[in-house]
């Protein structure tokens, strides 16, 4: 039994060919891979020894042989095919053991040159791949270095690799060339000045129960690389399963949650925050996101963005939830909720993310796409429009508001005061509606004066600003660029609001 050895990623590769060594296998291998494994003390066959050709230009062609292909394409049981090896003095290659040039990080470096990107591009590895992948019957493609132990634990049970296993690593491999030629393809598209052509690639989660509604058929999937405040790459403590809509709540969640670095907590429900706060401490925050909608979190989410502590868990406990997102849990804390069997108990990395993130949305027969909403305006008194101007704590309060409606579903507006929503506003077909939604709950929380609105896009008239008037609120912020302007600015000063415009739209659909 021969196997064929060229890796870029070498993890592990010494051993796994040692203990194919000590199985009776031949080892064949190329440049760099074959000098590891002779400096480790192997017997190692030279690639050109095989083809009797020697590796040239740089070592971009050594592989790309008959003596190479011809070992791995032939079928076994077919006699045509084992005369022809014969009459061409072709042995057999049993096994591949490929990793590719590593493209996607050279193309991630910052410096990076078209010339240096070329020289990433492996031909022969892919061949290689495909070659033995498709010949999967008779030949083991392995290009995960996780596989290796596998792998030597089947041949000394059978002797071989089992049939099954053999197609498994075959789509693996398969896979491998797939994402690998994707990302060489949308490189050089974009060098070449062609149309984009959108690729995704993304491994299944789990299958869910069910998409939003029992008749639904629904599964999660996650991207191949990991990212900060991602629920794919979260880890679950205790608690059921993941539903859809949990998995689209909680997303929605953490989307806010990454707004603040100061301590934090939002109740989230149907994907729109119902109480959200920050606090000197995240157990006031919780109090403060808590007592802004006492009704509407049964039944919720709850994100932070500390640690759960045992104070923490403690007001957490009395309260029906459905899941709790934190970047980490004191073991106090978990004592004390693991009681709650139902609860869904997840850890995510909260860490600091700078990088741009794009948004993908489905729609018949296509997809869009755009850049994420991660933009906010800075709050200044330059951008006040109104005679009367806010003072420091009204400031904040817009600054606060701002990062909370630009995560409610628009038409939205938001009533705050003192870091914590009072009145959230969602989804209404008109801006005065949402208005009063939020007005409505601020009023019915006890809260009718120095109260400060936020609005995600501008005011088509000046009724919002007539309405919060009556309702106590004295500071509003919104992004502006109404034909009617004016209007609003005229009714603030007539009514001694102040008012700024941020300049910059937050809708959410």
């Amino acid at each position: 039994m021969r196997a064929l050895f060229s890796v870029s990623d070498k993890t592990g590769v010494v051993d796994f060919a040692t203990n194919l060594k000590q199985l009776g296998w031949d080892i064949i291998a190329t440049g760099g891979t074959m000098k590891l494994l002779r400096d480790a003390g192997l017997e190692v066959i030279n690639i050109s020894d095989v083809t009797g050709f020697p590796e040239i230009c740089d070592g971009r062609v050594k592989t790309l042989h008959p003596k190479v292909h011809g070992g791995l394409l032939a079928r076994r049981d077919e006699p045509s095919h084992l005369q022809a090896l014969k009459e061409n003095n072709i042995e057999f290659i049993d096994m591949v053991c490929v990793n590719l040039y590593p493209f996607r990080e050279t193309i991630a470096k910052p410096d990076v040159t078209m010339e240096n990107a070329i020289e990433h591009i492996d031909i022969g590895g892919p061949s290689m791949l495909r070659s033995a992948a498709k010949n999967y019957r008779d030949v083991t493609v392995v290009c995960n270095p996780n596989n290796y132990n596998r792998i030597i634990e089947e041949i000394k049970q059978h002797g071989n690799t089992t049939i099954e296993t053999r197609l498994q690593l075959s789509a693996e491999a398969y896979t491998h060339t797939a994402e690998y030629d994707m990302c060489i393809a949308t490189f050089m598209r974009e060098k070449a000045g062609l149309n984009e052509k959108l690729f995704m690639a993304y491994d299944l989660v789990q299958s869910l129960r069910y998409g939003e509604n029992p008749h639904q058929a629904a599964k999660f999937y996650r991207s191949a690389e990991p990212r900060p405040y991602s629920l794919a790459f979260g880890k679950q403590l205790q608690g059921k399963e993941l539903s859809y809509n949990n998995i689209q709540d909680a997303n929605a969640a953490l989307e806010l949650t990454r707004e603040f670095t100061e301590p934090f907590c939002v109740g989230l429900k149907h994907m729109n925050p119902c109480g959200a706060a920050i606090g000197a401490t995240i157990e006031e925050a919780w109090q403060k996101a808590y007592e802004a909608d006492k009704v509407s979190i049964y039944g919720g989410i709850v994100a932070v963005n500390r640690p759960v502590t045992k104070e923490l868990a403690e007001a957490l406990k009395p309260i029906f939830l459905e899941i709790v997102i934190a970047p980490a849990f004191d073991n106090e804390a978990l004592e004390i909720l693991e009681k709650k069997k139902n609860l869904r108990l997840m850890v995510v990395d909260m860490q600091p993310e700078t990088q741009s993130l794009k948004r993908y949305v489905s729609v018949t027969g296509g997809m869009l796409a755009q850049d994420a909403d991660q933009k906010m305006a800075t709050l200044n008194l330059d951008m006040c429009v109104t005679e009367k101007r806010p003072n420091e704590a009204a400031l904040t309060d817009m600054a606060f508001g701002l990062r909370i409606v630009k995560h409610v579903k628009s038409n939205a507006i938001v009533v705050v005061k003192n870091g914590m929503t009072l009145g959230v506003g969602a989804g209404q077909m008109n801006r005065v509606g949402a208005a009063e939604i939020a007005l409505k709950q601020a009023k019915a929380n006890g809260y009718t004066e120095g109260l400060v609105l936020a609005s995600d896009a501008f005011f088509p008239f000046d009724d919002t600003v007539t309405l919060a008037n009556q309702y106590g609120v004295t500071d509003i912020v919104q992004p502006g660029g109404s034909i009617h302007d004016e209007d609003s600015v005229k009714k603030a000063n007539e009514l001694g609001i102040t008012m700024l415009f941020s300049g910059m739209r937050h809708f959410k659909h």
